[in-house]
């Protein structure tokens, strides 16, 4: 038909923001591949330091935290420190730095046989740039993405986080009876492939064009704009989107240059929007849902079976792929309040079940297989099934909805920062839960979940409260939103004052137009 107004095309988009999400892959991936190698022959012989009667070495409880906090101490800083980078160097050339940072701390790891220090100072440089990846990689999907599409899009971050973990399970499977460096040596050097390959990918991607914009570097961003989209620079909805975004940026950067402080100020409800950051962040990972994976193999050995810790982090890691794909979906059908809000209410559901399971059914953490009761079996199959439910509905409502919220919920000025407070939050408390929660589990058992499902009635009543609905909206109009002080629980219903009129909105809109002139039609009304 001759004539039709072009459409602009999300099909860039999608390519360009699943690649990126890959950094979402070495995240999930070098958590992962390190609790393999922890309890791995080789590993424990070469950088144990209790010696057993046999001669065999074995790695103590506090040397393992070592090794594994100096990850999270990483990933804390460079959740932070990618501020310094994603405004001076842009977000494309923030995601090849720290890349570049996660590649050589693998191989400071991969060089070592028998170096602790090594090992650990290594498990730190990388943590520096999984860190700081977490943080960007939300933050360029946030600005790149169509609104139809960001919420989707910036589940595959988490999607690849899980696809990378489950790798890291089954390599770790695969490789762990292997009878020298091999063993623990190609699950953790395969990490150099990964930063390879961002690296590579990275320099054939735009940078974003918000930034671009932000900067007033407006030819460039109309050259990513025309990139993302599939459209040439000089199509008219390309000047209307430059036109729009410009807008918004410029209410936005009203005030000059923002500082830390600015990310908790009463403007625009700033304080509010990264207080939410961070709380969801919080609420994510006091879910519960990391338990299981501490506690699996005491869990599954309760009801009767002998699986290694290997294949039920293999079945775990599986459990939370599934319920990720979902997501991609759920996103944006239910929203983001409504996925956090049946989440809450599923999860808690089923830790409140297997905390009390677990508490009046269980044997004894130890007791001999062959000593459990018909009791006993019904109970870890009943906690099993409810930790397997759990697990699933986190991946679906839980695992990713938080990172969509976090790139989406600030304005240029403040994103990048408020984005790496919301992420150093979800580092530190990881670290704090896989520090504390083995010992409080130590002394109350299974009770430690009933810890987890006040945090989900707390998560439930907060997000009810506190959390609006961005489902839909351009970043500029999550803005508006915020300016005009909507209430969380009306804003489901609420729509944009028609300023900052979206660009896809408007060429869909001409296109159905040219089709009802057409045939002979009315104008449709606005």
């Amino acid at each position: 038909m001759e004539g039709t107004p072009r459409v602009l095309s999300s099909k860039n988009a999608i390519a360009f923001c699943f690649f990126v999400a890959f950094g979402g892959f070495l995240f999930g991936y070098d958590i992962g591949v390190i609790s393999g190698c922890l309890i791995m022959k080789d590993f424990n012989n070469r950088f144990g330091d209790l010696v057993n009667p046999d001669g065999t070495r074995t790695l103590s409880a506090s040397r393992q935290s070592i090794i594994t906090s100096l990850l999270s101490a990483g990933t804390f800083v460079g959740a932070l420190a990618q501020t310094l980078t994603s405004d001076r160097f842009g977000r494309k050339g923030s995601i090849l730095t720290w890349s570049c940072v996660f590649t050589v701390g693998v191989a400071i790891q991969t060089a070592t046989l028998t170096s602790v220090a090594q090992i650990t100072f290594g498990r730190f440089v990388a943590g520096l740039g999984v860190g700081a990846l977490s943080a960007i990689v939300p933050l360029y999907i946030g600005e790149a993405a169509p609104k139809k599409i960001r919420g989707a899009m910036l589940v595959l971050y988490e999607l690849q986080n899980i696809t990378g973990l489950f790798l890291s399970y089954v390599l770790d499977l695969a490789t762990h009876n292997i009878q020298n460096t091999a063993s623990w040596k190609i699950p953790i050097g395969l990490q150099l492939l990964w930063g390879v390959i961002l690296m590579s990918g990275i320099m054939f991607l735009p940078e974003s064009p918000r930034h671009l914009l932000g900067l007033k570097r407006v030819d460039e961003a109309r050259a990513a704009l025309s990139e993302l989209n599939g459209v040439p620079g000089d199509d008219p909805l390309i000047q209307d989107l430059i036109e729009e975004l410009e807008l918004g940026i410029r209410e936005e950067n009203e005030g000059g240059k923002a500082t830390w402080l600015e990310c908790f100020s009463t403007r625009n409800l700033l304080w509010k929007r990264t207080g939410n950051g961070m709380m969801l962040q919080f609420l994510q990972q006091l879910n519960g849902q990391n338990f299981y994976y501490y506690y699996g193999d005491t869990f599954f050995q309760s009801a009767g079976t002998t699986l290694s810790p290997y294949v039920i982090q293999a079945i775990l890691g599986g459990v939370s792929l599934l319920g990720t794909v979902p997501a991609l979906y759920l996103i944006e059908s239910l929203g983001r309040r409504k996925s956090f809000l049946l989440g809450a209410f599923l999860e808690g559901l089923c830790s409140i079940i297997a905390g009390l399971v677990g508490h009046f059914l269980l044997a004894p953490p130890g007791t001999p297989i062959s000593l459990l009761t018909t009791r006993n079996k019904q109970g870890g199959n009943t906690l099993i099934a409810f930790a397997v439910l759990h697990v699933f509905s986190f991946s679906m409502f839980w695992g990713a909805t938080p990172w969509v919220y976090l790139g989406e919920s600030f304005p240029l000025r403040v994103r990048a920062k408020s984005i790496a407070l919301g992420s150093a939050t979800n580092w530190i408390w990881n670290f704090l839960l896989s520090f504390f929660a083995p010992r409080i589990a130590a002394k109350i058992g299974p009770l430690i979940l009933l810890i987890f499902f006040g945090m989900l009635a707390f998560g439930y009543v907060y997000v009810y409260l506190f959390v609006p609905e961005t489902k839909g909206l351009t970043l500029e109009e999550v803005d508006e939103m915020y300016r005009a002080r909507i209430a969380p629980w009306n804003s489901d219903s609420w729509k944009p004052s028609g300023r900052l009129d979206v660009h896809h909105d408007r060429g869909e809109k001409a296109v159905r137009q040219a089709e009802v002139e057409d045939k002979g039609g009315d104008p449709i009304k606005e």
